[in-house]
């Protein structure tokens, strides 16, 4: 029962502590999982010697922020990306993380709601195409960011620049004779292209 322990939610605190030293990585993942874990009992997951178990820990919205800020270094690249994800990661901390050597590190600072808009800016000509993706599915990067990712070479990039609600008509008006089939539908589908160009279809 120790696993399904870990996992339910209706699990006493007491035994929620008691299995955050279990021997079995797997149980200690899911009590750092699990919503109803103390704080103190996260502080102490994130120094688990298992990656995912310091993973799970860097997602939780309860971690405090001192915790998040030691973990956005850690060794394992999945634990800064998760940190990278958690929307109460520090402003200061998502910088650094933005030059992150992993790219899918540096994307998720792209996905962040929290990311400073300077910071997007610098992330929109990363050399990774996942990234610049991100940046353009952010709804707080700038228009003068998505005019020029609209003509990036990677049409996945240009695909979320054409379903962004935040791109000007005139892009999705050139964004409505691109190549690919699946970016003129997102234009079509956009809340933001003229009544002229949907006439077209």
């Amino acid at each position: 029962m120790t696993l399904s322990d870990a996992k339910n939610l209706q699990t006493p605190v007491d035994v929620l502590v008691n299995l955050s030293t279990d021997k079995d990585s797997h149980v200690r993942w899911n009590i750092a999982k699990n919503p109803n874990t103390p704080v103190d009992v996260l502080v102490n997951l994130s120094t688990d010697k298992d990656s995912d178990v310091r993973e799970t820990v860097a997602y939780s919205y309860h971690t405090p922020v001192d915790v998040l800020v030691k973990l956005s270094t850690d060794e394992n690249s999945d634990v800064r990306e998760a940190v990278a994800k958690n929307p109460n990661t520090p402003v200061d901390v998502l910088i650094n993380l933005s030059i992150d050597k992993k790219y899918w590190v540096r994307e998720a600072v792209a996905k962040n709601p929290n990311t400073p808009v300077d910071v997007l800016i610098n992330l929109s000509t990363d050399e990774n195409s996942d990234v610049r993706e991100a940046v353009a599915k952010n709804i707080h990067t700038p228009v003068e960011v998505l005019v020029k990712l609209s003509i990036d070479k990677n049409s996945s990039v240009r695909w979320n620049i054409a379903k962004n609600v935040h791109t000007p008509a005139d892009v999705l008006m050139k964004l409505f004779d691109d190549k690919e089939w699946y970016i003129r539908y997102s234009v079509a589908e956009n809340p933001n292209t003229p009544v002229d160009v949907l006439a077209k279809i």
